[in-house]
């Protein structure tokens, strides 16, 4: 796509419409929230999808999460503004801000129009199933608004501008999310340094730069990385869902808020999660399914031993069943994310038969999620 010269409106098109997948975290969670710790997530095929249509004098959102009901925004002083209540759209706000501040630097002329969100990741009456709906919005406005204002920016840039909308509403996050929602299959993640990024994000803002977000997108980001991984073949993820919704910005902040109980613990967990994931990595680059599938039995082992330490609840009694009935048939099975609800994962080798632990679930009301691993959908992602 050849971007159109500075300080040109973006050309008049049709509808644009972006979807990005959901996540499931299977190991390394808590850890990631730390800078440099990984974590291995996996995209899935449900969606968030966002549609942009070009608009003259405001702008409106609307979401069938919150409502048919568009909220219409305008501009104050270059600012996005709604009309009243923005707290459901937090994370679309924070995208737009980013990217029209980004598209502003590059001389791009600021346009209008209206987002309509459609939303795969809750069932049907509206209770979400924990796939990452925050992150799946951001990454699906950040690429709608990267082709409105034909930007052309590669994964890496948009997964930037991403992240520093997300910290803007969740300065816990990861960002992990993020990252599995922009770039689809099957990743190691490794956050960025929260707090080098707020320090050099007031720097750029001060120092008088003519664009100061452009520099911050091309500079180095400690901790940072992400490296794709092979769907595997000799094994399959499962996926079962609690029916019970967990916060996992509370668990979170809680967890942060309680590592000082866990003080004496904690730096081995870090180094334990650190090793897991690493060796669960390369187990999923070899397809190696009893290697990984030990990997997925030592994190949910580090997972408990950190909830005790710390007095924080994450693998609850519908989460632990999930995992028992998963281990009777020789799988390898955890709590996904912060755990507290929400889904559990399972690993098993690709030939076993499911119907005893599926029977099992339906029985301890978990709910069997028929998910597929979301595939890159383009051939820079796919490299």
């Amino acid at each position: 796509m050849t971007a159109p010269a500075a300080g040109t409106p973006a050309p008049a098109e049709a509808a644009i419409e972006v979807s990005a997948p959901g996540k499931l975290f299977v190991a390394g969670e808590y850890a990631v929230v730390e800078a440099g710790y990984p974590a291995v997530l996996v995209a899935v095929d449900r969606h968030v999808t966002v549609r942009l249509a070009r608009a003259e004098g405001a702008g409106s959102i609307a979401s069938d999460q919150y409502g048919r009901l568009p909220v219409v925004w305008r501009r104050d002083g270059g600012r996005v503004v709604l009309d009243h209540d923005s707290r459901p759209f937090d994370y679309v706000l924070a995208a737009i801000d980013v990217v029209e501040r980004f598209a502003a630097e590059q001389g791009r002329e600021l346009g209008f129009y209206d987002i309509t969100i459609t939303s795969e990741l809750d069932d049907q009456s509206g209770r979400k199933f924990g796939l990452g709906s925050s992150a799946a919005v951001t990454a699906a406005t950040v690429r709608a608004l990267d082709r409105f204002y034909a930007l052309d920016l590669p994964t890496e840039r948009l997964l930037r501008l991403a992240l520093l909308a997300t910290v803007a509403v969740n300065p816990m996050g990861s960002g992990g999310d993020v990252a599995a929602s922009l770039y689809g299959g099957w990743i190691r993640y490794a956050a960025l340094d929260r707090d080098w990024l707020r320090a050099a994000q007031a720097a750029a803002e001060s120092s008088g730069a003519v664009r100061p977000l452009s520099a911050l997108l091309d500079a180095d980001w400690p901790g940072l990385s992400v490296r794709r991984l092979p769907t595997p073949r000799t094994m399959r993820l499962v996926v079962g869902w609690t029916g019970v919704p967990a916060s996992t910005t509370r668990l979170v902040e809680r967890m942060q808020s309680r590592k000082g109980a866990a003080e004496a613990h904690y730096p081995d967990f870090l180094a334990a999660s650190r090793e897991c994931v690493d060796a669960l990595a390369e187990a999923i680059e070899r397809d190696d399914a009893p290697a990984a599938k030990a990997q997925i039995h030592r994190a949910r082992g580090l997972l408990t031993s950190l909830a005790r330490a710390a007095g924080v609840d994450i693998e609850t009694p519908a989460l632990r069943t999930l995992c028992e009935t998963a281990e009777s048939v020789g799988a390898a099975a955890k709590s996904s994310g912060a755990g507290g609800g929400d889904c559990g994962i399972v690993l098993v080798d690709a030939d076993t038969d499911l119907e005893p632990m599926l029977r099992d679930w339906a029985l301890s009301d978990v709910r069997h999620l028929s998910l597929r691993v979301q595939q890159p959908c383009d051939a820079e992602d796919a490299r």
